[in-house]
């Protein structure tokens, strides 16, 4: 992959309204929105590229677009006009089903129908690191504390992924190999939400490693859809 560096920080783009909208589409065009009078005021036309987009994510600081395009990653300046990715991230074999940022902006990390999943350094613009998963996954979530990942796959389980020890500490089979198609963790870290193909939604609550009880206390199950579940989400504040 080319060398490729993130331009120095200016100051925050001025808006009329301070939330981002942004739309992908298998249309191939990614779209920014007044969010609250549905005018559109940018497109990213990828007039010389091909494949849908299957995820998206905005930068805490709302500084950076992540846009996961089939097997890559472009990385879009929210307060730019240009259509030009300001860094392409390569090395997925397979559709990126999920991408998620560091609370402070420097690292994003993706999964694919592949089996890894990769986090990508922001300032150096290169892979950080790989994690082989063996298995598709399906989403992933960071943890709060920044030094945990929580991912769900094809095969059906959930995993804790340790980002100091480079480990998978923890795994998670709610029901066999049904597979696991979206997790939701508490902004505190102290819930985990889980939803699977066969319309079931699971809940756990995380307790702290150093103490007695398990690290992922189930809590209850319910059956919350007769088919296929696409997505499972908490509340924000965790109330």
């Amino acid at each position: 992959m080319p060398s490729q560096t993130l331009p120095p920080r200016a100051a925050p783009p001025r808006h009329d309204m301070s939330v981002v909208l942004v739309t992908g589409s298998y249309d191939h065009d990614i779209r920014f929105w007044e969010a609250w009078s549905g005018i559109c005021s940018r497109t990213i036309v990828r007039k010389e590229e091909s494949g849908q987009v299957n995820r998206l994510a905005i930068s805490p600081d709302k500084r950076l677009l992540a846009a996961a395009v089939h097997k890559k990653i472009n990385i879009y300046e929210v307060g730019s006009t240009s259509s030009t990715p300001l860094i392409v991230f390569e090395g997925h074999n397979s559709n990126i089903t999920s991408v998620s940022f560091h609370s402070e902006g420097k690292w994003l990390v993706t999964g694919s129908e592949d089996g890894t999943i990769k986090i990508w350094d922001l300032r150096s613009t290169h892979l950080h690191r790989n994690y082989d998963n063996e298995a598709p996954v399906n989403d992933i979530v960071v943890h709060p504390n920044q030094g945990e990942l929580i991912s769900c796959d094809q095969a059906g389980r959930i995993k804790q992924w340790d980002l100091s020890e480079n480990i998978c500490t923890h795994e998670l089979t709610p029901a066999g190999d049904t597979p696991m198609r979206s997790i939701s963790l508490a902004s505190d870290g102290s819930c985990l939400v889980a939803g699977n193909y066969k319309g079931k939604c699971y809940v756990w609550k995380i307790n702290e490693e150093k103490s007695d009880l398990p690290r992922f206390q189930a809590v209850t199950k319910f059956q919350a859809h007769n088919k296929y579940l696409t997505r499972c989400l908490l509340s924000p504040d965790v109330k």
